[in-house]
């Protein structure tokens, strides 16, 4: 059930220059937080020069235990490739040692590739390629994947979803700049314009300055991959408006479309 409260024991953020700060608890295979990117994709296309944002992986630990007895091992070419759910949550933590915009677009990828169902995310040697196509460092990717700092980060990221006592994902906590004030909890899954004026209430402002809107190709060089219904909410147009500017860019070969039974997704010409 969706609910918004104050947190009773306040944890402060670290110091920002942007009035707010966002922690978003999200579970990379919870389709409700694959629904939250489209949220904060267009909260930062409108409104990022309000806040900033952390993303935490709040993994359930209780059904990775129950998965883990599926957990199993083959060997690929010399390599022993492993298999367990809990390993896509530890390489977005690698992922972020080479930089917050890294881990999101990594991140990113595993949503993508969860529900074009092109990938066993699962699997080591799947998320080694993930890594490659999000033009990471493979070579420091791999290495942290087993490190104690990227084990520690995971841990850090229960540990705070322990601590503001998160039992929803998706859910945002919302702190202001005044650091002895207590986090607005929002768990659960709202409505774009909620989170606008969750946003208005804490800058106290009747009305916010609204970036302009992006360009498709601008849209496409920040996010390399979009639902139609991504497109269509963001410029507040209708699906088939989308689909038809789309289809545009397809044929002039800037984007191209992937898709099966349940989703379709458009993505920059590679």
């Amino acid at each position: 059930m969706n609910d918004i409260q104050l947190l009773s024991e306040p944890i402060t953020p670290p110091q920002i220059t942007k009035p707010i700060e966002l922690y978003i608890f999200i579970d990379p295979f919870c389709p409700k937080s694959s629904k939250m990117q489209t949220i904060l994709r267009k909260l930062q296309i409108e409104y990022d020069h309000y806040f900033t944002w952390r993303i935490v992986i709040s993994t359930n630990l209780s059904t990775l235990n129950y998965n883990s007895r599926r957990t199993k091992g083959c060997f690929s070419g010399a390599e022993l490739d492993i298999s367990h759910p809990v390993l896509p949550s530890i390489a977005i933590k690698a992922a972020e040692l080479q930089g917050k915009r890294a881990a999101f677009r990594y991140l990113q990828k595993i949503q993508e590739h969860i529900c074009l169902k092109t990938k066993n995310v699962q699997s080591f040697s799947a998320l080694i390629e993930i890594a490659k196509e999000c033009n990471l460092d493979v070579k420091e990717f791999t290495a942290d994947f087993g490190s104690k700092e990227t084990a520690h980060a995971f841990q850090c990221d229960l540990h705070i979803t322990r601590e503001m006592e998160i039992d929803e994902v998706p859910s945002i906590v919302f702190f202001n700049e005044c650091i002895e004030d207590e986090g607005l909890k929002v768990s659960g899954l709202y409505v774009y314009d909620v989170y606008v004026q969750i946003l208005k209430e804490l800058l106290n402002e009747e009305h916010l300055i609204r970036s302009p809107l992006p360009s498709f190709e601008e849209l496409f060089s920040r996010f390399q991959t979009m639902s139609t219904e991504e497109v269509a909410d963001i410029y507040s147009i209708s699906h088939n408006e989308a689909e038809r500017e789309l289809k545009k860019r397809m044929l002039l070969q800037q984007i191209e479309c992937l898709r099966n039974d349940d989703i379709t997704l458009w993505r920059t010409k590679l």
